[in-house]
């Protein structure tokens, strides 16, 4: 049964899962790496950047997926960083010091509609768990496309509208949207679904990553 205190709870679980910030978004950032570690890591598989590639995580939280994309650029690559709360962008600044030091990681505390980057410089974009706090997906979507190189791809992570639903922090904050919704934002922006992945849970789609090239 919701209560005046419960919904309080939830309002800010779901706060800070949009925008951590101060302690309990440092810890929200260490919660987000162990349990989203799965969806990134086949988010960043599914977006394949090559050695020496420019690739962008746009809204990376607690950071496990700029870890699995450096991982993928090698030494002649880079990776931007993008993130709208100075809590998590602080937090990867102390992780990924070094690779901050040597230039092969950059970081920009923006939103997914201002990207700092020049247009057509970009190999490949990882974004997941950043739609449901988004009001404009057409133009975050158009922002993406104008980096993106010709070649270039995204890979996109949305929870399952219904598994989500059953959250009941996402009453709170939360944007939910049809994935056949989202795919029409996608292909309105310039960017044509050309693959899809579910991951399941028991049999059940918990997640779904949308594999996304210019037209």
């Amino acid at each position: 049964m919701k209560t005046p205190l419960t919904d309080r709870l939830w309002d800010l679980i779901g706060t800070q899962l949009g925008r951590p910030d101060g302690v309990i978004g440092r810890l929200v950032g260490r919660i987000l790496n162990r349990g989203n570690r799965a969806t990134v890591a086949a988010a960043v598989a599914a977006a394949d950047p090559p050695e020496g590639a420019t690739a962008v995580d746009i809204g990376f939280g607690g950071g496990i997926g700029l870890g699995l994309l450096l991982a993928r650029i090698g030494d002649t690559g880079t990776v931007h960083g993008v993130e709208v709360s100075p809590t998590m962008i602080d937090q990867v600044r102390r992780r990924y010091r070094n690779d901050i030091g040597s230039g092969r990681l950059i970081l920009h505390t923006t939103a997914m509609h201002d990207l700092p980057l020049p247009t057509e410089t970009v190999d490949a974009v990882v974004s997941t768990n950043t739609v449901y706090f988004i009001d404009d997906l057409t133009t975050a979507f158009t922002e993406i496309a104008r980096v993106l190189r010709p070649s270039g791809r995204l890979a996109l992570g949305v929870g399952d509208p219904t598994a989500m639903a059953r959250m009941p922090f996402t009453e709170n904050r939360f944007r939910l949207r049809p994935i056949t919704e989202i795919t029409d934002h996608l292909e309105t922006a310039g960017l044509t679904v050309v693959g899809k992945e579910r991951l399941t849970d028991e049999g059940a789609v918990e997640f779904h990553i949308l594999i996304c090239e210019k037209k």
